[in-house]
């Protein structure tokens, strides 16, 4: 009995102990619901209350001006660290230099030169005189131009070429009744916060709310006019009717002019934004092969190893060693600009069977290339397709030949300061050669001369004079561009001894005697002095500038301007009479004519030559 009655009192104490263990855990459990309701209850009041000092914004559109100021900048950062991510692998055709010349700046317009009014230098203008009969408003015109002037230096110092394009593009939009409800939203919203916090007023602040959502959810789902409701005539004049009202309270201006400059600042934000994102689109765009060409260079990819045409060009070899000819070299991996520019010359020449053509490329687009060339004749004229990384040459760095580099461009920009409250911004496109360029006399060793061309140009007149030139011991028959001058660009060409008035030359068109150059051993002198400018400088770009204008110093023979015509590719405003009296056309800057984004009144000169039966541009959907 005894051991039976212990065991119930100790079962009777076990259970005790477990019914207090079960009290505290449900104790904790109702504590820890009780605390999130406690808490599901404090945070939307929190926001509530920030949401009554800030304003009213309903969902769907930016709730506060500042978090959405900092998103657009989250969105500009993102879009800036796409750039340099994405910049290294694009195609290195454009570097930009801006710098600012010195109060005594001597340089003369490049279209007195070339016979191409480019871009014409800043000259300091005299002081207008003024009449007694000019009015203010005159002044204000006056003024509103030189603003928009000085808007557009800075568009074009910041995002180069986009600027110009977007200006010959820019299209009228109908959109003046968007834009009115938007200015009445924001004052809306500016004077809302007053509003709410006036107890006797809850109708008032009901009805803005309404209006206020109202408009919202219209301007969400249109851009232009045309995209309005038809009863929007009536959710404007509600609009204007509260706002009315709201104007006949007594307000906080502190927080009017608050909300308005937090929606100047989202504004300004915005449009940088879309400027930064809409100049990143425009620099991939013209500076990616377009789908059409990328097409038609793997269809001749795949075609050269299904045919049997390897053979045809073994007749023509021996031509194409034989220094009685004219020969004419192109770096290029443009299957379409590398034909323009031998159907050109071709079409042009006198004798078509003196010309041989040869196109250096690189590995990718080799067979490609060899195929096209192939299939097309250009006259009499013959043409020799070389893989630059495949050429065996005696002692030059082997690191050059494993990949082949096209000619650089640059685009110069000057601030003039001749007179500091007339500083102009001034801008020149100067092309050079790349260090493929300098392995020339050594591919071609048994040339004396050659006439290297750039594949962004187009020929109009038969060139067989440039072999007649005597350029007195010169190397390089160029044309000079002296509105950029050697001694502006001193900051680039390092300590180095030259004449600080010598023009600056540029790629394109160029009569090359091979027979000097090598007896000047002009490629070592190249080599070493990128070796001694990298060392003061570390920009990769300032030093293959400075190296391929000083290696040239006093030996460069200035060509005629009648020769070449430069701009095409960023200067909407050449003459036309200048374009047809050219030689040769070079389409220097972004915007090449084999591109959508290629200014539309030039695509005719280039396109003339295109070949638009083959069967394979049809296949690719080539339509420059």
């Amino acid at each position: 009995m005894e051991r039976r009655e212990g065991g119930r009192k100790e079962e009777m104490k076990g259970y005790h102990n477990n019914h207090n263990q079960g009290k505290r855990r449900w104790r904790c459990l109702v504590i820890g619901v009780l605390f999130l309701v406690l808490l599901s209850m404090l945070v939307p009041l929190v926001f509530l209350l920030g949401l009554y000092h800030n304003g009213f914004h309903s969902t769907g559109h930016p709730s506060d001006p500042q978090t959405s100021s900092a998103s657009y900048t989250d969105q500009s950062n993102h879009v800036k660290q796409l750039i340099e991510n994405f910049a290294p692998t694009l195609p290195n055709i454009h570097q930009v230099i801006n710098f600012t010349s010195g109060a005594e700046n001597k340089t003369t317009s490049s279209g007195s030169i070339h016979g191409a009014p480019a871009v014409p230098p800043a000259v300091p203008q005299p002081p207008l005189r003024r009449n007694n009969a000019v009015t203010t408003g005159t002044d204000e015109i006056t003024k509103h131009k030189r603003s928009a002037f000085e808007e557009s230096e800075k568009c074009e110092l910041r995002f180069g070429g986009y600027c110009h394009w977007c200006d010959e593009h820019r299209e009228s939009m109908k959109d003046f009744m968007v834009n009115k409800l938007k200015d009445q939203l924001f004052v809306a919203r500016a004077y809302y916060p007053t509003i709410a916090k006036l107890l006797s007023q809850e109708k008032l602040t009901n009805e803005m709310r309404q209006n206020i959502q109202e408009l919202e959810r219209i301007l969400s789902e249109s851009s232009t006019d045309a995209d309005l409701p038809p009863q929007i005539q009536k959710n404007l004049q509600k609009m204007e009717n509260v706002i009315a009202k709201a104007k006949t309270f007594p307000v906080d201006c502190n927080n009017v002019d608050k909300k308005l400059r937090q929606i100047l600042d989202l504004t300004e934000e915005e449009t940088n934004f879309h400027m930064k994102q809409s100049a990143f689109l425009y620099q991939l765009a013209v500076q990616t092969m377009p789908k059409g060409l990328h097409c038609l260079s793997m269809r001749l990819l795949v075609e050269y190893f299904k045919s049997s045409v390897h053979d045809k060009e073994l007749p023509l070899s021996e031509r194409y060693s034989n220094p009685s000819l004219q020969h004419y070299v192109i770096l290029s991996t443009n299957v379409l600009a590398a034909s323009v520019v031998i159907n050109s010359t071709a079409v042009h020449a006198r004798e078509s069977g003196n010309l041989v053509f040869h196109v250096l490329t690189d590995g990718l687009n080799y067979f490609a290339m060899k195929l096209w060339f192939l299939r097309n004749t250009y006259k009499e004229a013959a043409v020799q397709v070389l893989n630059v990384e495949n050429v065996t040459l005696k002692y030059h760095d082997k690191e050059a030949l494993k990949s082949m580099s096209l000619p650089l461009e640059y685009r110069v920009s000057f601030h003039t300061v001749n007179n500091p409250p007339a500083t102009h911004l001034r801008t020149e496109y100067v092309s050079v050669f790349s260090h493929t360029h300098y392995l020339i006399p050594s591919i071609f060793e048994k040339l004396k001369r050659v006439v290297v061309l750039d594949d962004d140009v187009v020929v109009q007149r038969d060139l067989s004079d440039l072999w007649n030139i005597d350029m007195g011991g010169k190397v390089n028959g160029a044309l000079q561009l002296c509105s950029v001058q050697l001694g502006q660009l001193r900051n680039f060409l390092g300590k180095g001894s030259f004449d600080e008035n010598s023009c600056a030359w540029m790629s394109g068109l160029n009569v090359i005697d091979l027979v000097r150059w090598r007896e000047l051993d002009l490629t070592k002198t190249y080599w070493k002095l990128g070796q001694e400018v990298s060392k003061g400088t570390g920009s990769a770009e300032a030093v293959a500038l400075s190296t391929s204008l000083l290696t040239f110093q006093d030996l460069v023979y200035p060509l005629d301007g009648v020769w070449a015509l430069s701009g095409l590719g960023h200067d909407y405003g050449i003459d036309v009479q200048a374009i047809k009296k050219a030689a040769v056309l070079h389409f220097n800057g972004q915007m090449k004519p084999w591109l959508e984004l290629g200014i539309p009144k030039y695509k005719q000169y280039w396109k003339r030559f295109l070949n638009r039966d083959d069967l394979f541009l049809g296949e690719c959907n080539v339509n420059p």
